[in-house]
């Protein structure tokens, strides 16, 4: 299960294991509309004014969607193995998407053109993010690295390693100056997204980190885990501030809204939760 908040912060789409993407109402928990692919939605993210959203499956395919009818819009195709993530550029023009195929692919999202192929992992893809200013995109993979390439160009600009095991989830922090990762041994990293070095490590949990997110104010973390629980880490100390319980299964996504008041989960136990932060 896959989850987003839109940008105005009022509706969640979610893509799930039966190959389901579907609209909600944040505060009412209404389905608005649900439309899908034809295997499992491993990835959903609003575009920037909140108009589209885009979904990566394990299909191949990508498909761009109106928000506000389900219809869809494009069909990206390219991809030679299951899409684990995808994400729009931070002025909409684009989208990037990671797969198992061990690509990263980014499209132009008014054509639906593949623009640019970034290769140089070594096992599958299984996340990707535009930095803030969009002139980047980090990726994480199983073959255990982090890369930092140029969303312009294609070229690899930074190569992380230091983890021991595959790396599930990559996020850039609100002002761009650091990524955080989430690995399946256990740990979360932050490092500096200009020079690659690690900056901290969030450890003390004993279960794989599948999902992790930055707060919009950079300051908290949240991480989903195998062992159906969630936590929200102080970015700045290095301290664990929730440790939330509720899922059933493994929380595969976690989202802070815009506004940082909520944090939305989504989980294979094929349930959505929504959680004050503050608590």
């Amino acid at each position: 299960m896959s989850v987003a908040f839109s940008p105005d912060g009022t509706h969640i789409v979610s893509g799930s294991i039966e190959g389901d993407v579907s609209m909600w109402g944040s505060s009412t928990g209404e389905l608005l509309w649900l439309t899908g692919h034809i295997e499992c939605v491993n990835s959903v993210a609003f575009s920037p004014d909140g108009k589209h959203i885009v979904s990566g499956s394990g299909d191949d395919t990508i498909c761009v969607w109106n928000s506000s009818t389900g219809a869809e819009v494009l069909q990206l195709i390219g991809h030679t193995s299951g899409v684990s993530s995808v994400a729009f550029s931070p002025d909409g023009t684009h989208i990037v998407s990671g797969s198992r195929d061990n690509t990263i692919r980014v499209w132009d999202c008014s054509t639906g053109a593949e623009v640019l192929q970034l290769t140089g992992h070594t096992s599958d893809v299984c996340s990707v993010a535009f930095s803030p200013d969009g002139t980047h995109i980090v990726s994480g993979s199983e073959d255990k690295t982090i890369c930092v390439w140029d969303s312009s160009t294609g070229t690899e600009l930074l190569h992380l390693t230091g983890h021991t095991s595959g790396v599930y989830s990559v996020a850039f922090s609100p002002d761009g100056k650091h990524i955080v990762s989430g690995t399946c041994n256990n740990t979360i990293c932050v490092w500096d997204s200009s020079t690659g070095a690690e900056v901290l490590q969030l450890t003390g949990h004993t279960s794989d980190v599948c999902s992790v997110a930055f707060s919009p104010d950079g300051t908290p973390i949240v991480s989903g885990f195998l062992d159906n629980t969630i936590c929200v880490w102080d970015f700045s100390t290095d301290t664990e501030l929730q440790h939330l319980t509720g899922h059933t299964s493994c929380v595969s996504s976690v989202a802070f809204s815009p506004d940082g008041t909520h944090i939305v989960s989504g989980s294979w136990d094929n349930t959505i939760c929504v959680w004050d932060s503050s608590t």
